[in-house]
Parts: structure tokens; sequence; C-alpha cells
């Protein structure tokens, strides 16, 4: 089944055309919640707005579903120092 949690695809229209998703979870028959690379947080998507690839990941492994879409792990900002006082 291409409609399950877990499979990669690829965007084809939108601003994230081209880049690779994760399904998360599968809202009905058409639309299903997505995360890209490019805005890792989760949207909705069409599924006439995908390719389905041949490769599933477990999506509630979070470390696994950035690697897959191509989120950079980001360090962590340092505190400015505080001169003069």
């Amino acid at each position: 089944m291409l409609l399950e949690p877990g499979r990669v695809c690829i965007k084809k229209f939108g601003r994230d055309a081209g880049s690779r998703a994760v399904i998360l979870k599968v809202v009905n028959d058409n639309t299903v919640q997505v995360s890209t690379g490019t805005r890792p947080k989760p949207r909705n998507c069409n599924v006439r707005h995908l390719e389905f690839l041949n490769e599933k990941v477990d999506p509630s492994n979070k470390a696994q579903v950035d690697k897959v879409i191509g989120v950079k792990e980001q360090k962590p900002r340092q505190q400015p120092s505080q001169k003069g006082k």
C-alpha cells in the first residue's frame, strides 16, 4: 500500500517541489501529513502532489526521518558575552 505512514516520497508541486518527504499520518483518502527537508514542520499535502518511492522508514523515529529528508543537525547558538557590566 502506498498511503502508509513512513513512506518516502518526492513533492511534485508547491514551494517544496523536488524535495523528499516522509508521510507521517494519513488524514483521509486524498490528504496526508508530510515532513520535508525545506519545511520540517508537519504539513498537509494532497496525494496527487506526491511521487511515491519504494522506501519506508519508521515515522516515530525522528532521527531516521531527518536523515532521509536531508535535515542537518543545527549547532546550539552561543550566548553573547556581557561586556562592560
